[in-house]
């Protein structure tokens, strides 16, 4: 059995409590936060044991660590985690900026110590289908990947503030499975994107919607979708053609489309209503996964080296962005 630490609270690291107090494999949970009363909380309503801080979770005696707070504590906190010996799971990103990723990955390959990043579209099932299909070369070549991600409502802008933009929070998703799913490198992204809902985005930096077109070193397209205003639901579909067939994952009953064919009654079901709920077994089987990594397993999910590439794609994206013109990754990477 295993005891594992989760640090961060929020939205997600709540999550993160409840999955891993569902495990059977997990025989205990420390959690720590920055908020006293939500350590309290949380740990009376899963049964976890509180710590009074980082240190002390790390030196409690726990097998591994996940980290689930704020994006820009990602990359000390892992570190320090790592630097104890402990097994690390991270939430993406490993940090804040490319050129930071990769500080932090060197270290953690120095260490020798395991670190899985949190991407867990590669544990859906349907999703895990599709590279199933691609590696087996039944699709045959590919031309056109699609990843699609929208969210009903953005988060709080306190968030936006600090999240580093929608390229490096949100699209990131959508850029680790394009990679994951083609098998190919990404060598030039262009990216557009606009402001037509709160104007904070603007003053952040940031952009509400966005385009994304990448080309990977295979000869394949990528196209990306990304949205923080999707009111009929959470929008998380791809879509991979290639010269022999076309497989899809996402594309069931709770999609949240509306089907203008009156002839059609597809989709019928509740649709997704947060990221949360529509990958609710993808990130049980990923932390189940990470489980077996603190037990001396492999890392079956996103590694650091994955991390780092896609940063690198989130950063030509976000330069894009800025310049209005295609950035070719070798143009960022430094």
């Amino acid at each position: 059995m295993t005891t594992l630490g989760l640090i961060g609270l929020g939205r997600i690291g709540a999550f993160h409590a409840e999955t891993l107090s569902n495990l059977p494999e997990v025989s205990g949970l420390v959690i720590t936060d920055e908020r006293p009363d939500v350590v309290a909380e949380i740990a009376a309503k899963y049964g976890a044991t509180p710590a009074d801080s980082v240190e002390a979770l790390l030196t409690s005696g726990v097998d591994g660590v996940v980290v689930a707070a704020a994006t820009p504590a990602h990359a000390e906190l892992t570190l320090a985690a790592v630097g104890k010996g402990l097994p690390t799971f991270c939430e993406k990103p490993i940090a804040s900026t490319a050129a930071d990723s990769i500080r932090v990955a060197e270290a953690i390959t120095r260490s020798g110590v395991p670190v899985q990043v949190g991407y867990q579209r590669r544990f859906d099932a349907a999703f895990a289908a599709v590279k199933q299909a691609v590696d087996a070369g039944s699709v045959g070549a590919l031309h056109t990947v699609r990843s699609t991600t929208m969210d009903p409502a953005p988060p709080p802008m306190s968030y936006i503030e600090g999240s580093g933009g929608i390229f490096r929070d949100c699209a990131v998703h959508d850029f680790d499975v394009l990679r994951w799913i083609t098998g190919q490198e990404v060598v030039e992204v262009y990216a557009t994107g606009s402001v037509q809902g709160d104007p904070l985005f603007a003053d952040y930096g940031d952009v509400d919607t966005a385009a994304i077109v990448v080309r990977f070193d295979g000869g394949a397209l990528g196209v990306v979708s990304a949205a923080r205003y999707n009111a009929r639901g959470y929008d998380c579909r791809l879509e991979v053609h290639g010269f022999d067939d076309t497989v899809v994952a996402g594309w069931d009953q709770g999609v949240p489309v509306r089907n203008a064919d009156s002839a059609v009654e597809f989709p019928t079901g509740q649709p997704h209503h947060f990221f949360m709920d529509r990958f609710t077994e993808a990130f049980r089987t990923e932390l189940s996964e990470f489980v077996r990594v603190v037990q001396g397993g492999p890392i079956l999910g996103a590694t650091v080296s994955d991390a780092v590439a896609v940063a690198w794609i989130a950063e030509a994206a976000t330069e894009s962005l800025r310049r209005g013109t295609p950035v070719r990754i070798e143009e960022v990477v430094k």
